[in-house]
């Protein structure tokens, strides 16, 4: 196993606690653990999953610049996709709405990928925040509609009735 491979490894044994241990013991050690990066790698990956710690406690307003700095270092793949989606959920948490639906709209013409239902989840959720109902429900509707055993095209095309 590589040493990139035995760290995602540690990561991931870590995320598992996540709930089990107190909110201040997981932060504290996913800091420890991203501080393992070695200083030719990238700090984008450590800020990323600090970001990720903060979020996923609560702690949104600490989650927000971890996630700036992570894409500006340049992140990549899939936790580049990651950090766009959940920055534009802390954005809407932190009341920056319309910021969080440019995000996701940029992200939904970028490319698609397994992401694109979360990318619908969330967009839905930022436009229901602005009381924007009917394309959110749009939204949610034509994720949906890929996952039905029957009335798929039904469901889709009702989805697009919807923003006419």
């Amino acid at each position: 196993m590589t040493e990139s491979e035995l760290w995602e490894k540690e990561l991931k044994t870590i995320w598992d606690r996540l709930g089990s241990i107190s909110n201040d013991e997981f932060i504290d050690q996913i800091k420890k653990h991203t501080d393992k990066i070695s200083a030719d790698e990238p700090n984008a990956i450590a800020d990323f999953e600090r970001a990720c710690a903060y979020d996923s406690t609560g702690f949104e307003k600490n989650a927000e610049p971890l996630y700036r700095s992570a894409l500006a270092s340049g992140l990549t793949g899939l936790r580049r996709r990651r950090a766009r989606i959940q920055l534009a959920s802390t954005l809407r948490n932190n009341g920056k709405i319309h910021e969080s639906i440019e995000i996701l709209r940029e992200e939904k013409k970028n490319y698609s990928d397994e992401l694109d239902d979360a990318i619908n989840a969330f967009l839905a959720l930022s436009l229901s925040s602005l009381n924007n109902d009917k394309e959110a429900l749009s939204l949610v509707l034509e994720s949906l509609s890929k996952h039905l055993p029957r009335y798929n095209r039904s469901v889709y095309n009702y989805s697009k009735e919807l923003v006419k």
